[in-house]
């Protein structure tokens, strides 16, 4: 276990203990073990893990290439299949005439039910029309309860498999940055192209978030498949730590959303 948890963030301790659980679970029962979705960090780590005990693992979040996704870990006997990772995409119907939904509208509500992130995946609109995906244990209690989104009334219909799901039209363009030190204000005064200083402002005045979360430390050390948001500037993705230079700076594949 040490040996694994050294290569990451010790804020990530408790995630990676429940992977170590769920591989061991797996190897117990010699049967699937399904996970709720994860974010693209979480990901990462959960193949850093599985690779190592000769498991294998797949994820599906339904959408074309969706952020969140579920993970299934399973013996090398096992073929999944997508209703394997049971995962169900969601409509609402809402008065758009009279109102317009927000992410963060969304967002907010189905947690104020008390559902946990893990338990729904990405929630995408286009226009007037919301999709989301949601873990099928919770469908029931989202028909029962996701009536009304501020205070207007809403009603929620299951998609079935011929329903067009929403396409975002993102493109990431890929750039080589070199950077001194993995530190979050080091990043950040790359990508923006800014001195270190700014980068330090933006980042205490919490405008930079790292996997949706805000960051307000500038020593804070960005890794591999982290997703950054910097107020004003953009999203980004970590792709990848491609090595040092011969005066020991870190090059970073980046992928910046167009």
């Amino acid at each position: 276990m040490d040996s694994i948890i050294q290569h990451f963030r010790k804020e990530e301790q408790p995630f990676i203990e429940t992977v170590v659980g769920w591989t061991r679970e797996v190897e117990d029962t010699y049967s699937p073990k399904l996970t709720g979705f994860l974010d693209p960090r979480q990901i990462f780590i959960l193949n850093s893990i599985v690779k190592s005990t000769g498991l294998q693992f797949g994820v599906h979040g339904a959408f074309q290439e969706p952020e969140r996704q579920r993970a299934l870990i399973y013996p090398d006997y096992f073929e999944p299949e997508d209703n394997d990772f049971q995962v169900s995409i969601f409509t609402i119907r809402y008065p758009a005439k009279f109102m317009t939904l927000e992410h963060k509208d969304i967002l907010g509500s189905i947690m104020a039910l008390g559902i946990d992130r893990s338990k729904f995946g990405d929630i995408r609109l286009e226009g007037d029309l919301v999709q989301f995906a949601v873990a099928e244990e919770m469908k029931d209690y989202l028909f029962a309860n996701l009536t009304s989104i501020g205070k207007s009334k809403v009603r929620v219909e299951e998609l079935g498999p011929s329903d067009e799901l929403i396409v975002l039209a993102e493109s990431w363009k890929e750039e080589l940055h070199t950077i001194s030190s993995l530190r979050l204000d080091s990043l950040v005064a790359s990508l923006v192209n800014c001195p270190r200083q700014k980068a330090v402002s933006l980042i205490q005045n919490d405008k930079v978030k790292v996997n949706h979360v805000v960051r307000d430390q500038q020593a804070f050390e960005v890794n591999e498949s982290d997703i950054l948001s910097i107020r004003g500037s953009g999203r980004f993705k970590v792709l990848s730590i491609e090595g040092r230079t011969r005066k020991d700076k870190i090059r970073l594949l980046i992928g910046r959303l167009e």
